[in-house]
């Protein structure tokens, strides 16, 4: 799987535009042997793409699941669970995650927007991040049209999708705070996340040859989403580091890190400050799995597991808040 890994992303540094956009390119064929290590893409959730509008007068695409049964049921608007996919801010796309966005509208009852955010470096920070914080606040309000409830809103990602997620959260928490009102978020999942730039982890140190992630990987892709320039921002941004971000009055939070992971460390950091703040936090460590696991859970033993958990906590808080 490593070897399968290091062919789909490219190396670290030496990664030039033309690889990317080839990378970038790259459909993933979701049939048997893949399957048995990514999971089926469930025909049972009913797949459509839209855009919404951001700053600048553009639009970004977004990927819908619905589950088809409780549509067809008639169920009362369901809950919006707003996915930001992983890929370093450099790669990926809401299509190569199918399989685990029409299982999570399957086994959580939730409808699941997918947003397609600029990546770098064509496209610095914190571009991509504009995108997600323009497209998740117009969902809110926008999510009547597509059978959603606005008021159970949650945001989930995986890797650099779990860092924007996080920034999100942080961000709307912000916003509510300082305007009186209501916070859009009502629960946030974190998969794996990169949450702070600014130190060199022992996670990182342990596993800087991988499995999957590399360090050289990982400082490659961090050096391309900051950009240069005089504009650039730093790894000491809260919008890059959330963990040095406020975490006051965050909402529920399930984290969920991998023991083979370079990112380890700082989720599970994360993960205290979140309860030190007095934060509902779920933190999660699946020891014989390597980042990533979300996308092919049959690479690592115990990586299937990881989804029950996931459906579970998003499910709990989306489906009870009022």
């Amino acid at each position: 799987m490593d070897l399968v890994a290091q062919w789909g992303r490219g190396g670290g540094a030496g990664l030039d535009q033309a690889r990317i956009e080839a990378i970038r390119r790259r459909p993933v064929p979701y049939v048997p042997p893949v399957t048995w290590f990514t999971g089926a893409v469930l025909g049972s959730v009913r797949i459509s793409t839209t855009t919404v509008p951001v700053r600048g007068g553009r639009r970004v695409p977004v990927r819908w699941y619905h589950p088809s049964e409780a549509v067809a049921a008639g169920e009362a608007a369901l809950p919006l669970l707003v996915y930001l996919h992983g890929g370093g801010w450099v790669h990926g796309n809401p299509a190569n995650y199918d399989p685990l966005c029409t299982f999570l509208a399957d086994a959580a009852r939730v409808i699941v927007a997918a947003l397609e955010y600029r990546l770098a470096p064509e496209h610095p920070a914190p571009a991509g991040l504009e995108d997600c914080l323009d497209a998740i606040s117009w969902l809110a309000g926008d999510a009547d049209r597509h059978g959603a409830d606005r008021r159970r809103l949650g945001v989930a990602g995986d890797s650099a999708g779990g860092n924007l997620a996080a920034v999100a959260a942080q961000h709307f928490t912000a916003l509510a705070r300082d305007s009186g009102g209501v916070n859009i978020i009502t629960h946030q999942a974190l998969l794996y996340p990169s949450l702070d730039s600014t130190c060199l982890y022992k996670s990182k140190i342990d596993r800087a040859g991988g499995p999957i992630l590399r360090r050289d990987q990982t400082d490659a892709y961090l050096a391309l989403y900051l950009g240069t320039g005089p504009s650039a921002l730093t790894a000491r941004d809260p919008r890059i580091s959330p963990l040095i971000g406020s975490v006051e009055g965050l909402p529920p939070t399930l984290i969920q890190t991998a023991g083979l992971d370079p990112l380890r460390d700082e989720g599970l950091r994360y993960a205290g400050r979140l309860r030190a703040a007095g934060v509902p936090v779920v933190a999660t460590d699946y020891p014989w799995c390597p980042h990533g696991f979300a996308s092919y859970p049959g690479a690592g033993r115990g990586g299937w597991d990881h989804r029950p958990e996931l459906a579970r906590e998003i499910a709990r808080h989306l489906h009870a808040h009022p």
